[in-house]
């Protein structure tokens, strides 16, 4: 790859047997201050310098770096590798089928489309758990899931035997990012490239956020859209900034009673405070060599949360146990432990590098937490817990007909989120402390369940617990005190109260295989929590349904209902449709809640439940000592578990083999498929690029406030039956039971453009007081109220294009492709916004849509903008001489319907294409015409 070599870094190592290329770090001047994952960047840099995209100047930038000053070198980086799952890799195994097609069309070879990196697509996020508490859950909901998903399974097997260099780990198997820590890291990669076999560290991109879990093993990656992920397997660089490098200091040791999730939940708060967005944080000095793997693996996990791009840790002997740990084969470890060493990549806790800012934990200080109702990073002290319940839950409950203390009842509708959401890094309403207990609203509601049980549910009922997600199930040490925390609870009688649903979905099979050997699996089964399936379910809002009659009950008595889940996301909507409180929470805690039954709930003072000796246990009772979890590590846990459930991790079971599955260089697309359609993006494309131009008479198809998240524009969950995608699988011939998730559906444009921006808890501020997927449709007599979608088809039918306000943080969440690719299919060529994630921003202009900001210091409000005017922006054909401007002249005329005598709103509006790379896509309508036209080329 590298052919110039500057500063002769290129060099050989021996390791046992066999000799590697290597590129030195310590070639270049400047390297020993630098914190790792800068190593890791330069490294990276020297082995793919070209002269062209990666430049002398851009290494020595990252030699020179300064920790202080702002961001501003661009550089190209190319992972090694990338990983999937499937909601967001069947869209790019979609689009590179897509892409075989056009190529044929513009007379190439379709087999020259290929990932040029090691793509590996792990089937995890579409498993739901609809049944539950009972034995055959696990079987059951596998069965529907090939049942709902089979046209999408099929075709990913096509695309296993058609691509090379791709894999697919099948359904049931264990969750992206557990498999990535457990199986498919590599720490140190090998590849032969040019007849010599080169060494270089691990580094990936994934399409799922939480990607950064692999940090924990000292491997640099983080999550992208589906769309750079698209472009790094096709061998396209990802362009970033040299970031800031926060140092984080890790001291003490945890206390008893503390567990990891506890410690993440506050690392969480912290960074969220100190803003990390951009910015690669890195965990350093002497209390590192203590952190366990699963704990860094925990952290790593969480950095989507806490904004940064990556949250790394140094690779060290507790790697090499790890790598030991979990099967690889002893020439690999010998391999990274010589490679790390040479590189000057291994933990040297005597040499502390240079950050860009310092932060410092001290590990004993640490409490038990949990985190809501909305947000991760606001963490709640367990013993605060049912005080900030009641706070909290004024914003949730309606005032009129519960009995409420007026003191500190605030006027909002019930499903009104609140829409002031207090800035990250200012502090947050749960440290304010109630000087008087508050009143908690109450609605206390009776129903009878199906077992016959009748019971009273009220606000803060936890109708959902979870033990789920990546995070927490990839930890032994949270697993298996939630394991313990069910024998002791079991052993003394108690039991989940019966309208809570309880469900056990560990991120590997290993999880099942240890609970077994330790023989905890009855005692959780005793309290609910039978395995639903190994998949993401509760976190991504494949909860599935509440049983009916507690579903019902919510509905009909606008009940603020809870759920605690071990994931690490709880935004507004995402977890039930019923569920209104989402709170995170280790796995024994996610016990603890459903034993408690309701959110309004003292661990200290409330017992939960009576032995058989009549007397009160309490959370101590049955919380597991320290000492017990770690020994039930150490003898309930070998390699032999994880080389077993590996062994075939890419062949399946017998459902997955007999599949049937087409053949053949091109797809055979189902004309009748609801599930997987061949996207528009290439339709009419030539070889010469097509000039860009600026935008005049445009339209808002939406006006949104602060914190509008990709969770809020791109289409997830449910999809109902009164909804633009609804309507299209009716119209289709999908029966309501058969609609499924937009997530399963994601390789359907169609369904897909008709739920962006179709989210229940969006609100579109050209419309008073209403709440989901609707704007104002200019096309019609007097504006009525309409879908975006169905507002969009006649805006494009008009040939008017749209564009998008908003405020801060705009596009925050999952790095979601979708919530770029429907808002460019939706016909909006910009959004101008006060300011963006980074993610996003990427996206949209990989999709050829124009990120702008308002001036600094200004808003739509203080503009004076409301949405209903007319826009044009000027400035934008400056792209097509090769130049990007800085800034674009905006023009909002207000429309007949405002105000007569207001004039029109000017103002210039910064360009946030960043890099040359990004105005390079942006000239060719997105980073897949870009790639399609060079790879032809």
């Amino acid at each position: 790859m590298s052919n110039v070599n500057s500063f002769g870094a290129k060099q050989q190592l021996t390791v046992g047997e066999s000799d590697y290329e290597i590129f030195r770090i310590d070639s270049v001047a400047g390297y020993e201050k630098l914190p790792f994952s800068l190593k890791v960047l330069l490294e990276n840099l020297l082995r793919t310098e070209d002269g062209k995209n990666v430049t002398r100047s851009q290494i020595e930038a990252i030699s020179q770096w300064n920790p202080t000053s702002e961001p501003d070198t661009e550089i190209q980086f190319s992972p090694a590798r990338v990983v999937m799952q499937d909601f967001t890799g069947v869209p790019c195994i979609v689009d590179l089928a897509t892409m075989r097609e056009a190529v044929s069309a513009l007379g190439g070879d379709p087999t020259k489309i290929n990932p040029l990196a090691p793509a590996e697509l792990v089937i995890d996020h579409s498993v739901i758990a609809d049944l539950f508490g009972q034995p055959n859950a696990f079987e059951r909901n596998v069965e529907i899931e090939y049942e709902r998903n089979g046209e999408r399974y099929q075709f990913l097997r096509w695309g296993q035997t058609a691509f090379d260099d791709f894999k697919v780990v099948p359904p049931g198997t264990g969750i992206v990012h557990q498999v990535n820590i457990e199986y498919l890291a590599r720490v140190t990669m090998t590849r032969e490239v040019g007849g010599v076999l080169q060494a270089y560290p691990d580094t990936c991109v994934g399409t799922d956020s939480h990607t950064t879990m692999v940090n924990g093993l000292g491997v640099l990656g983080w999550g992208v859209g589906g769309i750079e992920a698209e472009a790094a397997m096709l061998g396209q660089p990802v362009s970033m900034l040299i970031p800031k490098v926060v140092g984080f200091k890790l001291s003490g040791t945890i206390p008893t009673g503390v567990t990891a999730t506890d410690v993440v939940l506050t690392i969480t708060e912290m960074l969220r405070k100190h803003g990390v967005v951009g910015k690669f944080v890195e965990f350093y000095g002497s209390g590192v060599g203590a952190v366990p793997l699963a704990n860094r693996a925990t952290i790593g996990n969480m950095s989507p949360e806490f904004g940064s791009t990556a949250a790394m840790f140094p690779i060290d002997d507790v790697t090499l146990d790890y790598l030991r740990l979990t099967g690889r084969s002893d020439e690999q470890v010998a391999l990274v432990e010589a490679y790390a060493k040479e590189q000057t990549l291994w933990h040297d806790p005597s040499v502390e590098p240079v950050f860009s800012e310092y932060l410092e934990l001290d590990l004993a200080t640490v409490v038990p937490s949990i985190a809501g109702p909305k947000r991760p990073q606001d963490r709640i002290e367990l013993s605060e817990a049912k005080s900030q319940f009641a706070v909290d839950l004024n914003n949730y409950a309606t005032v009129e007909h519960d009995i409420v203390d007026l003191t500190v009842a605030q006027s909002f509708p019930a499903s009104d989120p609140g829409e002031l959401q207090p800035e990250d890094g200012e502090s947050h309403h749960h440290h304010e402390h109630q000087s008087t207990a508050p009143q908690t609203v109450t609605k206390p509601t009776e129903i009878t369940l199906a077992s016959g049980d009748d019971v009273t549910i009220d606000h803060g009922a936890v109708a959902i617990a979870a033990i789920t997600s990546c995070t927490n199930t990839s930890n032994p040490s949270v697993m298996l005190a939630a394991g313990l925390l069910a024998r002791n609870a079991s052993k003394k009688g108690l039991k989940a109260k019966p309208w809570v649903k309880t469900t056990l979905a560990p991120g590997s099979k290993v999880v099942t295989d240890y609970y077994d050997k330790a023989g905890l699996t009855g005692y959780l089964e005793d309290l609910g929590f039978y395995l639903v399936g190994y998949g993401c379910t509760t976190c991504i809002g494949n909860s599935g349904p509440l049983p009916e009659e507690v579903s019902e009950a919510v509905q009909k008595n606008d009940l603020a209902v809870t759920a605690v889940l071990s994931g690490n996301r709880n935004f507004e909507g995402r977890i039930n449709p019923d569920v209104k409180m989402n709170y995170l929470a280790s796995p024994p805690l996610v016990i603890a809640y459903a034993l408690a039954g309701t959110m309004n709930f003292d661990f200290e003072t409330d017992a939960l439940g009576l032995d058989a000796d009549g007397n009160d246990v309490f959370l101590k009772d049955i919380w597991p000592d320290a000492a017990e979890v770690q020994s039930t590590i150490d003898s309930s846990i070998d390699t032999e578990m994880f080389t077993h459930e590996y062994a075939g991790v890419f062949e399946g079971d017998e459902r997955w083999r007999s599949l049937p599955t087409p053949t053949g260089a091109t797809f055979e697309w189902d004309e009748k498929s609801t599930y997987v359609r061949k996207p528009p993006y290439f339709d009419g494309m030539t070889l010469e690029t097509t000039p860009v131009t600026d935008i005049t008479g445009a339209r808002v198809l939406a006006k949104l406030g602060d914190s509008v998240t990709t969770d809020h524009i791109s289409p997830a969950g449910q999809i109902k039956a009164d909804s633009p995608a609804g309507h299209y699988l009716a119209a289709n011939g999908v029966d309501r039971k058969d609609f499924n998730s937009y997530g399963s559906r994601r390789g359907n444009h169609e369904v897909m453009i008709r739920g962006t921006f179709a989210n229940i808890r969006l609100r579109n501020q050209l419309l008073d007081g209403v709440e989901g997927g609707y704007t104002r449709d200019f096309t019609q007599e007097g504006a009525p109220q309409s879908f975006i979608y169905d507002a969009s088809e006649n805006y494009q039918a008009a040939g008017t294009p749209l564009v998008i306000f908003a405020g801060k943080e705009y596009g925050s969440g999952s790095s979601r492709d979708w919530a770029a690719k429907g808002t460019s299919l939706l016909g909006v060529r910009a959004v101008i916004a006060e300011s963006f994630e980074r993610i996003h921003r990427s996206n949209l202009i990989g999709m050829g849509v124009v990120p702008l900001q308002f001036p600094a210091g200004e808003t739509a409000e203080s503009l004076g903008l409301d949405g209903t005017e007319v826009v044009s922006i000027t400035g934008i054909e400056e792209l097509n001489e090769g130049r990007t401007p800085k800034t674009v002249h905006v023009v909002a005329t207000p429309s007949n319907e405002s105000v007569a005598s207001r004039t029109p709103i000017e103002f210039d509006a910064v360009v946030r294409i960043d890099t040359p790379g990004e105005a390079d896509y942006y000239r060719n309508g997105g980073i897949l015409q870009y790639v399609l036209r060079s790879l032809v080329a």
